[in-house]
């Protein structure tokens, strides 16, 4: 049977046993988190206070114990946002060369081999 579905030995054995057991083949469901130990309610508050907060400053402030991934993942669940926008405003960008500079062309001489 392994073979006609293309899967392994073992993965058709597991599907089996689950159908004995639970009378079931579905898919099961996959992880994640189930618990959050950060509060959210907190948490939304101190981003309102310091938008421009890093995960590291938020985690800190919360004051519990919890990874920096939770905070992280907490902020993602409330869909808020944890990229900063610059405090400075962006450099303006000049170019490289002047307009009616020479554009590298291969029959330049400078880019031709020696002959």
């Amino acid at each position: 049977m392994a073979d006609l579905f293309r899967v392994s030995c073992s993965w058709v054995r597991r599907v089996m046993r689950r159908k004995r057991a639970h009378g079931d083949t579905r898919p099961r469901p996959r992880g994640g988190v189930t618990v959050v130990k950060v509060d959210l309610t907190r948490l939304r508050e101190l981003v309102q206070e310091q938008p421009d907060a890093t995960v590291p400053e938020l985690h800190k402030r919360l004051g519990i114990d919890c990874s920096l991934s939770a905070v992280d993942v907490a902020l993602r669940r409330m869909g808020l946002s944890f990229k900063k926008r610059r405090s400075t405003p962006a450099s303006r960008i000049a170019l490289m060369s002047p307009k009616s500079g020479s554009t590298g062309d291969k029959s330049s001489p400078a880019t031709m081999p020696p002959g």
